[in-house]
């Protein structure tokens, strides 16, 4: 069975039904993502480290802009991760000195406002950012006053619990276009370096989409299960749990560690025993996706099933839920969206 399916799955939900219908970006300032960066400057060094703030502008082209303005190659031009374009987003850019220091001050590209300048001696890499802080306003068209103590005991639960830890929807293109992208991939199609990483990239994501669903069906997505590789929070180490007793229980239940699942590829039997038999389970029906990714030699990894989401604040406004949360590097704020409301963009 091929996962070319032009709609995406509903993934099972863990807190229950949406309560409300809404609508997300109907405006950029509905939409504010922060990057926190991982990093202390050295001061010295030959990248200049921007802090921007853009609005409605694609990561990759905001990139090209100032590599341009520098007069280094695009290559030359670090991020720690893509951000929203159709949202008001401020993230950390490095950019390789070339020959003398750029004019920065005299910078202009619409949609794009430099808030700080700082060096260091080494380029910014993905992944770098140590989490994304979000302000989002889930506007609906009915009034929220009926739902609100539902609304309110459900973000209680979410801050409590955790959400699903799924890919969103943007990983997977415009009517799933990524998956299909995938698809000619392993069919043989050439493509060029950028688009090879979003194919293969989606076919991972949906697989541990499956993966995760079924989890939260069988209401394991929170449990560690025998077998399982746990995750230690906020790090990307996990060790094997052979039988959990309460121990295990109580830092699963305190959030200290989280259950995984596998990123396919090579090995994609690394979870053992019920684990794996659940996981397999789970992905038979794409083989194309799994077959494609073991042919192309991509080693198979572990991504948390839960996604811990810190610092969450809510207040009513008029027609909006307004929400401000945090989320670690990898997380989807649509993921936490979804827990609340059945949400599509404007």
């Amino acid at each position: 069975m091929s996962a070319s399916t032009r709609t995406l799955p509903d993934w099972a939900r863990a807190l229950g039904k949406p309560l409300f219908n809404a609508t997300i970006r109907r405006q950029p300032s509905d939409f504010v993502v922060s990057e926190n960066l991982a990093i202390e400057f050295s001061g010295t060094g030959e990248h200049d480290y921007l802090w921007l703030q853009k609005t409605g502008a694609n990561t990759n082209w905001v990139a090209r802009q100032l590599a341009r303005h520098a007069g280094v190659r695009a290559a030359d031009v670090g991020y720690a991760g893509l951000k929203d374009r159709h949202a008001i987003t401020r993230q950390w850019f490095s950019i390789l000195r070339s020959g003398d220091a750029a004019d920065w001050p005299s910078f202009s590209c619409n949609g794009v406002e430099i808030l700080d300048i700082r060096r260091h001696q080494r380029k910014l890499r993905r992944g770098a950012h140590d989490s994304n802080e979000f302000r989002i306003a889930l506007r609906s068209d009915d009034a929220l006053t009926p739902y609100r103590d539902r609304i309110e005991d459900r973000l209680e639960c979410i801050a409590t619990r955790g959400v699903p830890n799924y890919f969103g929807p943007q990983r997977f293109g415009h009517d799933a276009s990524n998956i299909d992208l995938a698809l000619q991939l392993f069919a043989g199609k050439r493509l060029k370096r950028e688009m090879r990483s979003i194919a293969i990239s989606a076919a991972r994501s949906f697989l541990f989409n499956e993966i995760l669903a079924r989890r939260v069906s069988e209401c394991t997505w929170d449990r560690i299960l025998p077998g399982e590789l746990a995750n230690l929070d906020g790090s990307g180490s996990v060790f094997e749990v052979i039988e959990p007793d309460e121990v295990i229980e109580r830092r699963c239940a305190d959030m200290d560690i989280h259950p995984t699942a596998t990123l396919c590829g090579l090995r994609s039997d690394i979870s053992p025993g019920v684990v794996q038999e659940l996981e397999r389970d789970a992905t038979d029906a794409y083989s194309d996706l799994k077959v494609g990714l073991e042919r192309l030699a991509i080693k198979a990894s572990t991504r948390p099933l839960r996604l811990r989401v810190k610092r969450l604040s809510w207040h009513f406004d008029d027609d909006a839920l307004w929400l401000d949360f945090t989320l670690p590097k990898g997380g989807f704020a649509t993921t936490v969206l979804r827990e609340v409301a059945r949400w599509s963009a404007s």
